[in-house]
């Protein structure tokens, strides 16, 4: 049995009428529920769903939600170790490339974690925890090393 599932994608109408279809590029758990309420809902009588395939949709769903619970953990996860990495640095001697692309030095000197890619301050210039190319003692100064032959 095939269902319409235009209906879930159709956006509400705006406050001049017209209605403006949003595309949608995954279904989330309110979109699965309400197919699978519709397909419930004008099934056959006579030949109902198949207890195993509303099992296995029911067992679909659970698995989404698991694996979208399971990226937004890993996201704050990830997230908190860019936050202690960058905290990590503060007093550390750091090396960078600015935005002209000239190789800078210093030591940084506090961390902001106002965007989503936390920034050390280093003298006066805001870098980005990305651009940090490499972090050395304090008073050290960072090598290059040898080619191996």
């Amino acid at each position: 049995m095939s269902i319409d599932a235009s209906a879930i994608y159709a956006a509400p109408a705006s406050s001049t009428g017209s209605t403006t279809s949003a595309a949608k590029n995954t279904l989330d758990s309110q979109a699965f529920l309400n197919l699978l309420v519709a397909q419930l809902a004008n099934q056959d009588p006579s030949s109902p769903m198949d207890t195993n395939d509303l099992m296995a949709q029911t067992t679909q769903l659970a698995t989404m939600e698991q694996l979208t619970e399971l990226t937004s953990t890993s996201r704050e996860g990830f997230a908190l170790q860019m936050r202690m990495a960058a905290a990590g640095l503060v007093g550390q001697q750091v090396t960078y490339t600015d935005a002209e692309g000239v190789t800078q030095t210093g030591v940084v000197s506090s961390v902001s974690y106002r965007t989503s890619v936390p920034t050390v301050m280093v003298g006066d210039a805001e870098v980005s925890l990305d651009s940090v190319a490499t972090v050395t003692a304090p008073g050290t100064t960072p090598t290059t090393p040898a080619p191996s032959a």
